[in-house]
C-alpha cells in the first residue's frame, strides 16, 4: 500500500517535472528571453549596491551587442566615412573636411537612432517580457535597476562611437598619406557627440519610465531637436510680445537641455578644438544634467504600480 502511495504520487510529479524542464531549455528561448534569464541568473543574493549596478550594466550590454541593428547602423556609418573619401577626391583640397563632416554628423544621427530605440526599450522590454518581477524579487532596487541599464546601454554606445571615431582616423590617414594634425583634433568632437548621446540615453530612460515605447522614443526626438535650437528658444522668449509664449520658451530653454554645445562638426573640419575651459563646463554641466534625469527616472520608477 505505501509502495502504491509512492508510485501514484511519483506519476502526478512526473508532468509538472517535465513541464518546467521543457519550458527552461535553454535551446527553445528566444535570445531576448536567455538574455532575461541570464540578468536573474547573475544578480548576487548579497552584496553591495554598486555590485549589483554593475551586474546589470554588465548584462544590459551583452543583451545590447547581440543586436543586429546596432552593428548595421556602426557598419553603414563606417560605409558613409568610405563614400566620403571618394567625394572628397572631387573636391579641391576639401577631401579632409568632407571627410570629417560627413562621418561625425553620420556618427552623431545614427548614435541619436541608437539611444532613442535602444534607450527607451531598456525598461519596456523588461516589463513587456515579466522578467522585471524576477528581478525585483531578488534584493534589487529599482534604483539599481535603472542605473545598471543605464550605464550598459552607454557602454555599448561608447564602444560604438569608438568604432566609428577610429574609421575616421582611418580615413584622415588615409587621404593625407599618413599622419596629420586632423586625425587627433577630431576625437574631442567625438568626445562631445558621446557625451550627448549620454544625455539623449537619460532623457528616454526618463520617459520609458512611466510612458510607451513609442511616445517616448518620439519625445525624446523631440528633446533632440528642440536641444539644438536652445538658443532660438531664448531668443524667441525675449522677442514675443505674449506673456504665455514668453513663459513657454523660457521654460524650454531652461528645462531642455542645451546640445547646442556638444556639436563642434564644424570647427573639428577646420581642426579646430574647444578650449579647455568650454570642454570642462560641457562636462559638467552634462554630469548634473544626467544625474537630476536619472533621480527623477529613479523616482516615477519608484511610484510605478507593475500590476
Amino acid at each position: 500500500m505505501f509502495s502504491e502511495t509512492i508510485n501514484v504520487t511519483a506519476e502526478r510529479l512526473t508532468p509538472t517535472n517535465t513541464t518546467h524542464n521543457a519550458t527552461t531549455d535553454p535551446q527553445q528561448q528566444s535570445p531576448d528571453d536567455a538574455a532575461a534569464a541570464t540578468t536573474t541568473a547573475t544578480l548576487p543574493p548579497h552584496g553591495s549596491s554598486l555590485r549589483r549596478v554593475l551586474t546589470i550594466a554588465r548584462n544590459a550590454f551583452r543583451e545590447a551587442v547581440r543586436d543586429r541593428v546596432l552593428y548595421n547602423l556602426v557598419f553603414f556609418v563606417l560605409l558613409l566615412t568610405g563614400g566620403a573619401i571618394f567625394i572628397g577626391d572631387l573636391s579641391a583640397a576639401q577631401e579632409a573636411k568632407i571627410i570629417v563632416d560627413m562621418s561625425l554628423s553620420a556618427m552623431l544621427l545614427f548614435g541619436v537612432f541608437i539611444a532613442i530605440f535602444v534607450g527607451v526599450g531598456l525598461v519596456y522590454k523588461e516589463l513587456e517580457r515579466r522578467t522585471v518581477y524576477a528581478i525585483f524579487a531578488k534584493p534589487v532596487g529599482r534604483g539599481e535597476f535603472l542605473v545598471g541599464k543605464y550605464l550598459g546601454l552607454c557602454l555599448t554606445l561608447a564602444v560604438n562611437v569608438l568604432v566609428m571615431g577610429a574609421g575616421v582616423s582611418l580615413a584622415l590617414l588615409y587621404v593625407r598619406g599618413g599622419y596629420d594634425p586632423l586625425v587627433l583634433s577630431v576625437w574631442p568632437a567625438v568626445a562631445l557627440i558621446y557625451v550627448e548621446l549620454m544625455i539623449l540615453v537619460a532623457v528616454a530612460l526618463l520617459f520609458s519610465s512611466f510612458s510607451s515605447h513609442a511616445l517616448s522614443a518620439l519625445l525624446t526626438f523631440a528633446v533632440f531637436v528642440i536641444g539644438h535650437f536652445s538658443a532660438d528658444m531664448k531668443l524667441l522668449a525675449a522677442s514675443t510680445g505674449t506673456t504665455g509664449a514668453k513663459i513657454l520658451f523660457g521654460a524650454l530653454y531652461y528645462l531642455l537641455p542645451n546640445l547646442s554645445h556638444y556639436t563642434v562638426i564644424t570647427e573639428a573640419g577646420h581642426g579646430l578644438t574647444p578650449a579647455p575651459a568650454a570642454f570642462a563646463v560641457a562636462l559638467l554641466y552634462a554630469f548634473v544634467y544626467i544625474a537630476v534625469l536619472l533621480a527623477a527616472s529613479i523616482l516615477i520608477f519608484n511610484r510605478r504600480n507593475f500590476k
